[in-house]
């Protein structure tokens, strides 16, 4: 056995080949190293996030590169800037000139002044007929007062001269009655000679007058039956005469106010005409709608026509006010809520990123959700604005609208192997977290 320990496996070839190589040894120590690297890794802290690419932007409508447009047609006549200009708001950009026939005349406004001084002129004219006409049916109506009064009067005075009348005759008639009593009575006596001729004869003509009194009474009477009938119809007659006197009146009165009324509408035609025109030539020059720098000039050419709503240049407002447009997928959309941070890396800014780990992230910017759009946009994913993070480092100044941006909305914090079997899986970023804060947030 001594003899047997003593040999040095050196010499012996199968105790060589079962012995571990050196490098092998080595490779499973780095292997081991790696594991346990790894495997310490996978539960370093990761940050979730949503990413999303865009554009920068303005946070105000207002600030957004506009479009200045034409608000009437005509043809460029002279251009005011050059494409890159500073303008103040009021400053001219271009003038141009008519091109619809019914605004050629120089003297347009003259002319409608002159036709609307004739309307109100006419106006007045049948302000004064009216006032005339009324007049004259408040003077008809007093004239129709006073001659039904009048004829109400005569009507009663010929009522009472008959009544007398009436009793006149009859007084006469009971008189020719006793009369011609007297008369048959004397008669007899003058025919038994008991009376002389002279007496008889004058009895005789008492009898005579008598009836003729009769006779006149009834005329009389007769007569005033006439005129009460006559006093009747004259009182009749009045009031059909001034009713079509005042109808006829009434009815040049109702045209006059339907004329009036046409000519008001005429006047305030022809001043919503004047109007237009005067507004209409002062559009001839186009001003610029506030300050800013002239980017695009799109209606270039002198002699060139523009139509009511063309667009001749684009403007972009002075403004420190910047923001960015990002789009997200519609599955992350209600993860994203109002003030939730943001990271941005802006195009053509040097920038290493590592979206889980934003406190080693160089050349990025602090950002947070301002804005988050109701309805997807067309490209099928959502906007969302992001204005700059007071709390962190301010935005370069040198950049510009347009410019594009790629941004990590930032979530949770979770392990490394959580967030790589979420990614695995294609299941959405955890919010229980957020969601238990806000739950101890409504307790309290």
């Amino acid at each position: 056995m001594d003899h047997l320990d003593k040999l040095s496996d050196t010499h012996l070839y199968s105790l060589r080949t079962l012995k571990t190589p050196g490098v092998g040894r080595t490779v499973a120590k780095v292997l081991l190293v790696i594991t346990f690297i790894f495997i310490v890794f996978l539960f370093l802290p990761w940050q979730q996030n949503i990413r999303g690419n865009g554009s920068l932007t303005a946070l105000n409508p207002g600030n957004r590169p506009q479009m200045v447009e034409s608000a009437i047609a005509g043809r460029i006549v002279e251009w005011s800037i050059i494409e890159g200009d500073y303008v103040n708001k009021g400053d001219t950009l271009l003038t141009i000139t008519e091109i619809k026939d019914k605004f050629f005349d120089p003297n347009l406004i003259p002319r409608i002044e002159e036709q609307l001084q004739a309307k109100k002129n006419s106006k007045e004219a049948k302000e004064n007929k009216i006032i005339a006409l009324r007049n004259q049916i408040d003077a008809l109506r007093k004239a129709l007062k006073a001659k039904n009064s009048q004829a109400k009067n005569k009507l009663k005075q010929a009522g009472l001269k008959l009544e007398a009348d009436s009793l006149e005759f009859i007084a006469q008639q009971v008189s020719n009655e006793n009369a011609i009593s007297v008369y048959e009575r004397n008669k007899n006596r003058y025919d038994a000679g008991n009376i002389t001729l002279t007496k008889f004869q004058d009895i005789e003509s008492k009898y005579q007058m008598s009836g003729a009194k009769v006779l006149k009474a009834e005329n009389e009477w007769l007569q005033r039956k006439a005129d009460l009938a006559n006093a009747y119809l004259e009182l009749t007659s009045i009031e059909a005469d001034y009713a079509d006197k005042i109808s006829k009146s009434q009815s040049n009165l109702n045209e006059t106010i339907s004329g009036l009324n046409e000519t008001i509408g005429g006047i305030s035609k022809m001043e919503n005409e004047l109007s237009n025109v005067r507004i209409r030539q002062s559009q001839y020059q186009i001003i610029a709608p506030q300050s800013g720098h002239i980017v695009k000039t799109i209606k270039v050419g002198l002699g060139e026509t523009i139509k009511e709503g063309d667009a001749v240049a684009t403007i972009l407002p002075e403004s420190n006010d910047k923001a960015v447009a990002m789009f997200v997928k519609a599955m992350d959309i209600p993860l994203i809520k109002k003030g939730k941070k943001v990271r941005v890396q802006f195009d053509g800014w040097p920038a290493l990123q590592f979206s889980g780990w934003p406190n080693v992230s160089v050349g990025t910017f602090g950002g947070q959700v301002a804005i988050i759009d109701r309805v997807q946009s067309k490209n099928g994913m959502f906007r969302i604005l992001v204005e700059p993070d007071p709390e962190d480092e301010p935005w370069p100044a040198q950049l510009r609208l347009g410019s594009g941006i790629k941004g990590w909305v930032m979530l949770n914090n979770v392990p490394i192997w959580y967030e790589i079997w979420r990614q695995g899986n294609g299941f959405p970023p955890t919010i229980y977290e957020d969601n238990d804060k806000e739950g101890q947030k409504d307790k309290k």
